[in-house]
């Protein structure tokens, strides 16, 4: 069977995670939403996206199709019905499709469907950004499970001191000489060729992807996760990190979720707490006004090839779009729109012409190119966010 991912209706409220890929390619866990689903299917996927995201990621179509709603992340009893079903049938979570199939070309009528409404209580769905920290060790949780299941752990070397040894797995290459691995309250696993620097303590559950590190006495708690070729270094709590992204120095992160490609700069600390204890508020681009998250802890949203310089300084609840770079003293907006260029004293338009030259001495660090395709879709992101800026 041919499955294709769908951005659903969530994809405004994921933003600006979503301004560069599709939702099925939000990182929350170990895994992407994708990756998840391909383990559980046992098969590739494809995409229904925008239609500027789709030249990076086009739809497959076969004369059958079973079509996936990437906001919802699969569970053994979802991926069951799901293998399961037959043409003109249909699953629904409430109003919510999760999944059809259906015929190439075929107009979609849900209402000549059979429409299966799924009554498990283990629906796990991502719905808005701060979903991706608060439900990231569940994640973490599930996506462990489903990389060790049968298999062993590379060997941990006795000058490592572990806690619940048995809940931590190295994949091959991983390396860490003198730490402490604390999986009490979850599991703790290390990517391939990844590596933990002497005198780190991480408390489970954490995920540290291919290639990624972390440096010299590190601290960092669970639930924590990044995708490859990250730097994490000083405090960390209850973060995600989507990829090729860093904080290499001493500073804070705590509730707070970065996109690819993004920096913070030396001593860079956020706010994860209101002074009151009150819920945060945290912009919302569906509503284009600030939604209460209903959480009391919630810090940085930062979308892709976004940075800050040293010792600054984000407040609690602060959403910062793509492409931007911030610096100097004092705590900038706690929502900075995409291709920004300043800090608290106020904002610039960042150029795409100068964020591209930034973005390819990034990119060629990790042997990667910046290409035609990303350019454009950075293009557009600018123009359709010219509405927050001031240029």
């Amino acid at each position: 069977m041919n499955y294709i991912l769908f951005d659903g209706t969530v994809r405004n409220q994921l933003l600006p995670f979503t301004y560069t890929r599709p939702v099925a390619d939000i990182r929350v866990g170990i895994l992407t939403i994708r990756e998840k689903w391909e383990h559980h299917l046992g098969s590739t996927t494809s995409t229904v996206t925008e239609e500027y995201l789709s030249d990076k990621w086009p739809m497959v179509e076969f004369p059958e199709n079973v079509m996936i709603n990437a906001s919802y992340l699969p569970t053994s009893n979802l991926v069951k019905i799901i293998v399961g079903m037959t043409e003109g049938q249909a699953i629904f979570d409430g109003e919510e499709v999760i999944a059809f199939y259906t015929k190439e070309e075929e107009e979609v009528d849900f209402d000549s469907y059979e429409c299966i409404e799924y009554t498990f209580k283990d629906i796990f769905r991502i719905e808005h950004t701060w979903d991706i920290f608060s439900k990231n060790g569940s994640a973490i949780q599930e996506d462990f499970e489903l990389l060790t299941a049968g298999r062993t752990s590379q060997p941990i070397p006795e000058s490592v001191h572990c806690i619940n040894r048995e809940q931590i797995f190295l994949e091959e290459g991983a390396k860490i000489q003198i730490g402490v691995l604390n999986a009490t309250n979850g599991p703790i696993y290390l990517g391939k060729d990844s590596e933990v620097m002497e005198g780190s303590i991480i408390r489970g559950p954490f995920g540290l992807g291919e290639h990624s590190q972390v440096k010299m006495g590190a601290k960092i708690y669970g639930p924590t996760s990044t995708g490859p070729y990250c730097k994490l270094g000083g405090e960390i709590n209850n973060s995600v990190f989507f990829g090729y992204s860093s904080k290499g120095h001493d500073g804070f992160l705590g509730n707070s979720v970065l996109g690819e490609w993004c920096n913070l700069g030396a001593d860079t600390n956020n706010s994860n707490l209101k002074n009151n204890y009150a819920p945060v508020k945290l912009w919302d681009y569906e509503s284009g006004r600030f939604a209460n998250t209903g959480l009391q802890f919630c810090g940085l949203m930062m979308g892709d090839h976004s940075k800050c310089g040293i010792n600054t300084m984000f407040n609690t609840g602060t959403m910062v779009g793509v492409a931007t770079n911030i610096f100097g003293s004092g705590f900038p907006r706690n929502f900075i729109p995409s291709f920004q260029w300043g800090g608290a004293s106020g904002f610039v338009a960042h150029l795409p012409k100068k964020a591209f030259e930034t973005a390819r001495i990034a990119m060629a660090r990790r042997d990667i190119e910046l290409s035609e395709q990303d350019e454009a879709i950075l293009n557009h992101v600018f123009e359709e966010t010219k509405q927050y800026r001031r240029e």
